[in-house]
């Protein structure tokens, strides 16, 4: 029987094309990204691999399913897109050694720096692949070794289906699987751990977490940090380890003060994320930067924070704050 696909083919049907395709939008999206570390060019790139799609749609046999097809273009589209270009790292993937808060802050433009995806923009089906730490992971990898891993690992590709996408042999997409795993391992770089999704304890320790930025309450956030804590900021270069270290930079270099810094929920890589504004002087809150929190237990262990006003608009977070936008908690005294 004529699949739907095959028999809007032979019309060149661009609305059967649409209505089939982008079914599989946010995966694909989550696949583009997990390949760039780059939420804007995994964005650029979906859009190319439906244009790739739409030319060759009148050639699609049905010899394997729509997702498969259309994932065999995205990886190549993503492989062409990289080749060349600079892996996207964290400052903690720099290879520099932790900052001391008295150290001057860099920021670094021209750096590529991974990025944060929101949760709502793709399909986060296997949390743990979709981690900041797992991409940050991937990005030490040369591209054809991160596609067979994410095809293999991720997708649970055969070695036969992974040959075929990227027109090579089963036996070199096991050596290169091979070599994935050791370059991970030697670097120390791992899926992370995935918590569940968060219990009653969490969610009341991240508000108080939300009211310790709003207080500025620097005793409170090291508290609610764990005694190794990581805070990283792109684009500035450096990146602190340890509660105190992180309280004293908050405290020190941070400019807001008590009730200017309100945050707003969100969730990032399947992780907790928040969108810190900062106060104006026309009354106003303006977009700062968007916290992206590894928890361990009831602390957090880890905050990257991504000083990229962008972002705001592609976590759906309002560009602008008034006062009576703020939630009832914030604005309440404590």
């Amino acid at each position: 029987m004529t699949s739907k696909l095959e028999a809007a083919a032979g019309v060149g049907n661009e609305d059967e094309f649409r209505e089939l395709a982008n079914t599989h939008r946010r995966e694909l999206l989550a696949h583009c990204y997990r390949m760039t570390g780059s939420l804007h060019e995994a964005e650029d790139l979906v859009q190319e691999t439906y244009l790739r799609a739409w030319r060759a749609f009148h050639g699609f046999e049905g010899r394997s399913s729509v997702r498969t097809w259309l994932y065999r273009i995205a990886t190549n589209v993503c492989l062409t897109n990289l080749d060349g270009k600079q892996r996207r790292p964290l400052p903690s993937g720099l290879g520099t050694s932790d900052s001391h808060v008295g150290d001057e802050l860099v920021s670094d433009q021209e750096i590529p720096w991974l990025e944060p995806v929101p949760d709502a923009a793709v399909v986060v089906t296997e949390r743990d692949s979709i981690r900041l730490a797992f991409v940050a992971a991937l990005q030490h990898l040369p591209a054809r070794q991160r596609a067979v891993l994410i095809l293999r690992d991720v997708l649970r590709w055969s070695a036969k289906e992974v040959a075929e996408a990227l027109e090579t042999t089963p036996a070199a997409v096991n050596s290169a699987l091979q070599r994935a795993h050791a370059q991970l391992a030697s670097a120390g770089l791992t899926e992370d751990t995935v918590e569940p999704d968060l219990d009653a304890r969490q969610e009341a320790m991240l508000k108080e977490y939300v009211d310790a930025f709003w207080h500025k309450d620097i005793d409170r956030i090291v508290k609610l940090l764990t005694v190794d804590a990581v805070w990283e900021m792109p684009p500035f270069t450096g990146w602190y380890q340890g509660n105190v270290t992180i309280g004293e930079l908050i405290d020190t270099q941070c400019p807001g003060g008590v009730h200017d810094m309100p945050m707003l929920p969100t969730m990032a890589n399947g992780q907790p994320a928040f969108g810190l504004y900062m106060a104006q002087p026309d009354g106003t809150y303006r977009p700062f930067h968007l916290q992206v929190l590894h928890l361990e237990g009831e602390r957090v262990r880890h905050v990257s924070a991504f000083f990229d006003p962008r972002l705001f608009e592609a976590f759906g977070l309002p560009g602008v704050l008034h006062r009576a936008d703020l939630p009832v908690a914030t604005t309440s005294p404590r």
